[in-house]
């Protein structure tokens, strides 16, 4: 009986020592999950919201898109790009991250003009136009941030769509 009982006690001791090893498995691979993400700027534990193009069914989240791209194009004078519009360039497609408070977190060209010079000059005007309206109450219980993309055209005055 008493050989039973130790035998038991050994397997239950080993089951133990199983789920702690198990338990500290996963705590290290948070540890490095959270390690990673405080060396790479891009990776964040923000809710984010994403606005690329115009169409969603969050209307609250399309009316801020349009008012972002209203400022800019309502603020911005093609003056600002014009010596940079030499051809051959192609229209950028610029996705702005904004933050609930409507600070500018990333600025991220997912197709550049071309021209390096043009896309400065873009992050000029994005950030010149900073600090944007904060999120609307809706919004800002949905999302700590927003990226917005827009491809941007320039003909007698600078568009976004």
């Amino acid at each position: 009986m008493a050989a039973d009982r130790a035998a038991a006690e050994a397997r239950r001791e080993e089951r133990l020592r199983a789920i702690a090893r198990q338990l500290q498995a996963e705590a290290d691979r948070r540890d490095a999950a959270e390690q990673a993400a405080r060396q790479d700027p891009t990776v964040s534990s923000r809710r984010r919201g994403r606005l690329f193009g115009r169409s969603d069914p969050n209307a609250e989240l399309l009316r801020y898109g349009e008012a972002m791209a209203r400022k800019i194009e309502q603020n911005m004078t093609l003056d600002l790009v014009r010596e940079h519009l030499q051809p051959p360039y192609a229209n950028p497609v610029v996705t702005v991250a904004l933050r609930n408070d409507g600070a500018v977190e990333t600025i991220t060209f997912v197709r550049s003009s071309g021209r390096p010079a043009l896309d400065e000059a873009i992050t000029r005007v994005i950030r010149s136009q900073a600090n944007y309206a904060p999120f609307p109450p809706e919004l800002a219980r949905e999302y700590d941030v927003i990226e917005i993309r827009r491809t941007w055209y320039f003909d007698v005055a600078v568009r976004l769509y």
